[in-house]
C-alpha cells in the first residue's frame, strides 16, 4: 500500500474512537486530511468539532461540519491528530504542519490523544525529524544559540523568502542532530527558555492510542 493508503486507512479506523454527540479535537496535517474527509460521513451525528489550525478549520467547515472556538468547550472527549515521529511510549515530535501550539493546546483539553500514523513514523527515539519550535521572533537567535549548546543547529523556517509565520504570528526554528532520550526533561528544560511558545515534543500532551498504518492493517498501539 502507499503512504497515502495507509493514511487513508487510519484516518478512517480514528471514526471509531468518535463518541456521537460529542464535539470532537481534531489536529492538523496530511493524515488528519483524511480523518477529516472520513469524519463527514457522521457529521449528523456529532455536534461539531474544536479545531487546531485554519488549514483544518477550512476543510471541516467546506464539508459542513460545525467548528467551535475552544473556549467554547469545557472538555473534549478525543483529540485526533497525525504526528512527525512517535516512540514507544507514546512521546511524540509534532509541527511539521506549523501548528504545534494550537495542537497542543486542543491535547490538552481532551481526555485522551488518538495519534494516528503510517509505519515509518514509529521511532525507538525522537529526533531524526527536525524539532520544531515556535518561538518569537526577537528570542530566535539567543535560542539558536541555546540549541547550539546542546548540540542541535537550529534553521529559520522559510516561506516564499521570508520566514514562515504560525497562526499565532510567530516563526518557528527546526533543530537537527538532537536524540531526545528523556522525552519529559527535555520538554521541561525547553519550555523554560524566554521567548519558546512551544517546542515541539509531546511528552506531557503524549498518545493514549497510536494508530499505525502498515501493509497488512491498522496496528493499535495502547500507552
Amino acid at each position: 500500500m502507499t503512504q497515502d493508503e495507509l493514511k487513508t486507512l487510519v484516518g478512517q479506523a480514528a471514526l471509531h474512537y468518535v463518541e456521537p454527540g460529542s464535539i470532537v479535537g481534531v489536529g492538523t496535517g496530511s493524515t488528519v486530511n483524511k480523518f477529516i474527509d472520513a469524519l463527514a460521513s457522521m457529521k449528523d451525528r456529532i455536534a461539531g468539532a474544536v479545531s487546531s489550525s485554519v488549514a483544518s478549520t477550512e476543510r471541516l467547515q467546506a464539508l459542513g461540519i460545525k467548528v467551535f472556538d475552544a473556549t467554547e468547550v469545557d472538555e473534549l472527549a478525543v483529540y485526533i491528530d497525525g504526528a512527525d515521529e512517535i516512540d514507544h511510549a507514546g512521546y511524540m515530535i509534532k509541527g511539521g504542519g506549523a501548528a504545534l501550539t494550537r495542537e497542543k493546546i486542543v491535547a490538552a483539553q481532551s481526555r485522551k490523544f488518538v495519534c494516528i500514523a503510517d509505519e515509518s513514523k514509529l521511532v525507538q527515539t525522537l529526533g531524526n525529524f527536525p524539532l520544531p519550535v515556535e518561538v518569537i521572533p526577537m528570542a530566535a537567535q539567543r535560542i539558536t544559540r541555546q540549541f547550539a549548546a546542546l548540540g542541535g543547529v537550529a534553521a529559520l523556517r522559510l516561506k516564499e523568502g521570508g520566514p514562515l509565520v504560525t497562526d499565532n504570528g510567530q516563526h518557528i526554528l527546526d533543530v537537527t542532530g538532537l536524540k531526545i532520550t528523556d522525552p519529559l526533561g527535555f520538554e521541561t528544560q525547553v519550555n523554560q527558555w524566554p521567548g519558546v511558545v512551544t517546542v515541539g515534543v509531546f511528552a506531557f500532551q503524549k498518545a493514549n492510542v497510536c494508530l499505525l498504518g502498515a501493509p497488512g492493517g491498522v496496528k493499535t498501539m495502547v500507552f
